[in-house]
């Protein structure tokens, strides 16, 4: 990530629940659809974890949560939230998606929730969440979909003209077909209606693959839209 990125979100850290107030309509039924798919699992890593939005429910639902971010101050937060609720199975950390500290293959459930179309290098971030994961684990990548709709373009595009860090924009055929090309074998997937609607994408990890890492990759299919936030 780059500093740019992670100083857009150090800034937005304490505001970033208010803000979803605007694009938050999705949410509740992403983190009920992502608790069921954690549902008793042994260990969990969340990756942009943020201030913890979906972590309190996957911690409510697996024995134990990794939950990270790139920003500091979006892990304080994280923390404290964690702290509130007297959740005592979450462990709370910073951490890159593109240089993840955990040994491979250490997780039986990676969940990253809207993050893929704000990675720069999207081949890389799925490199990176599949290493740490176990063979036959879950691969749980609900996203934003900034090109399903025309609505969710139109507020793409003005979001982009804020500093938005915006790196792609997915439709949710995209967003699919992006993880079953990093040997993903897709379980389950829902259309969440919302200004911007998120793509639940929910999928098991099978036999290991050479897979590429540019950001010009075979990640960016066509249907997934623009590999930028061009304005």
């Amino acid at each position: 990530m780059s500093d740019e990125d992670r100083n857009y979100w150090d800034k937005h850290a304490r505001n970033y629940d208010r803000s979803m107030m605007l694009l938050g309509r999705p949410i509740p039924r992403m983190v009920e659809l992502a608790g069921e798919a954690v549902r008793d699992v042994p260990r969990v890593l969340e990756v942009a974890a943020g201030t913890g939005l979906v972590t309190r429910t996957l911690a409510r639902s697996a024995r134990e949560v990794v939950a990270t971010d790139y920003s500091a101050p979006m892990v304080t937060v994280l923390e404290q939230g964690i702290r509130d609720a007297a959740l005592d199975n979450v462990r709370c950390q910073q951490a890159d998606i593109y240089a993840l500290p955990f040994e491979t293959a250490s997780f039986d459930a990676v969940v990253a929730a809207n993050v893929l179309h704000l990675v720069p290098e999207l081949a890389a971030a799925l490199v990176a969440l599949r290493r740490v994961l176990r063979p036959g684990g879950r691969f749980i990548v609900p996203t934003f979909c900034h090109d399903e709709t025309v609505l969710s373009c139109l507020v793409s595009r003005a979001l982009a003209l804020t500093g938005f860090p915006g790196h792609r924009r997915f439709t949710a055929e995209g967003l699919r077909a992006a993880v079953e090309t990093a040997n993903i074998r897709v379980t389950r997937t829902e259309l969440i209606p919302g200004l911007i609607p998120v793509a639940y994408v929910e999928g098991e990890l099978g036999p290991k693959v050479v897979l590429r890492s540019s950001r010009r990759s075979m990640f960016d299919p066509p249907s997934s839209g623009k590999s930028s936030f061009a304005r």
